[in-house]
């Protein structure tokens, strides 16, 4: 019975870190055919709705590192290739909610602002997590102090559970991106057929789920630590 228990937690586990990201990826992948009646790309839709909602200051960039995003420091709404030149649901709707986030840059939303400072903070963590990480072997074998090994490790421990809570709190912004700024432009607008309405919302959520999944996965990550610290 405590084998079939433990089985059944991992699995639970497994379910929760990793279930977030398959889901978002199947609805992004779902709706990523290309349609030959929407008359422009996620990119063309972009530049459009930056230019409507007064933002000239706002680039439009292809990005290669296969992430979508808004650069505040820049003033850049960054799409991959997919997104930037195709004509797909998941192109638009993905487009739109990056151009959320400028709409809250320019309004000065205290949610993004208190996200960019905690961004800022974990590339602080991140790097001082693998020093640790480097180091904490090492330590403990050169120079036989348990006590330095284990503050190098608690180092480490603490930078990636340092960025799940950063993920976690980022869920308003993306929320707020794509329900409070983006669905109702994409609504308004007309931008979309009724009938891809459903979808979109899909979209939405999968891409305001992005950081809980990217959470959970860091989760996963702080679990390992524990465990190795546990040993």
């Amino acid at each position: 019975m405590p084998i079939i228990l433990a089985v059944l937690l991992f699995c639970g586990v497994l379910a929760l870190c990793f279930g977030p990201a398959i889901w978002t990826k199947r609805i992004l992948q779902r709706n990523g055919q290309e349609r030959a009646d929407f008359p422009g790309t996620g990119g063309e839709l972009a530049s459009h709705l930056l230019e409507q909602l007064s933002l000239p200051g706002v680039r439009v960039e292809e990005t290669e590192e296969g992430k979508d995003h808004y650069d505040p420091n820049d003033k850049a709404v960054r799409l991959g290739p997919k997104n930037m030149h195709g004509r797909s649901l998941t192109a638009v709707v993905t487009a739109a909610h990056e151009v959320g986030h400028a709409i809250q840059d320019r309004d000065d939303d205290p949610k993004l602002r208190r996200r960019n400072s905690l961004t800022r903070l974990t590339a602080v963590t991140d790097r001082i997590g693998i020093g640790a990480m480097v180091l904490s072997p090492l330590a403990g074998l050169m120079t036989g102090i348990p006590a330095l090994t284990l503050l190098l490790f608690l180092s480490g421990f603490m930078s990636t559970a340092i960025k799940s809570v950063v993920h976690l709190a980022t869920l308003p912004v993306e929320w707020d991106a794509s329900f409070n700024k983006a669905l109702p432009i994409l609504e308004g607008g007309g931008y979309l057929p009724p009938e891809d309405m459903p979808e979109a919302n899909r979209i939405l959520k999968a891409c305001a789920f992005t950081y809980v999944a990217a959470a959970l996965n860091s989760l996963l990550n702080v679990t390992t630590w524990l465990r190795a610290l546990i040993r």
